[in-house]
């Protein structure tokens, strides 16, 4: 019998992971089994830091919009001016409320005016 040589899938299939596994420190980046091992736990990691990145930008946007309300004495505290914007159907998020609170501080507190009345 003649000997029988494997295709290329399997190669093509290995050079790919170890491609994404190519910045990956010792082992991890030289071993077909750890390489596949790092790269399902650097999936994993990305996916919950996805969530986690979300939660933490609400979180800097909370802080900055309270330390300019603090900061002035334009409001009480960040609870009540969320409060009264929803009451007041002024539909600003986080995000945008963070962002007039330091780059244009005169624009939120016409804002924070516009609440009070």
């Amino acid at each position: 019998m003649t000997r029988i040589k494997r295709g290329y899938i399997a190669r093509r299939r290995r050079t790919k992971i170890r491609l994404f596994a190519s910045s990956f420190r010792g082992a991890h980046s030289r071993l077909t089994r750890t390489i596949t091992q790092q790269k399902i736990r650097a999936l994993v990691s990305a996916h919950q830091d996805r969530g986690r990145q979300k939660r933490d930008f609400r979180r800097l946007w909370i802080t900055q919009i309270n330390a300019v309300i603090r900061g002035n004495k334009v409001y009480y505290n960040y609870s009540r001016l969320i409060h009264n914007l929803y009451k007041k159907q002024l539909l600003l998020n986080r995000k945008i409320l963070a962002q007039i609170a330091i780059l244009n501080r005169n624009c939120f507190y016409m804002i924070s005016n516009e609440i009070l009345k």
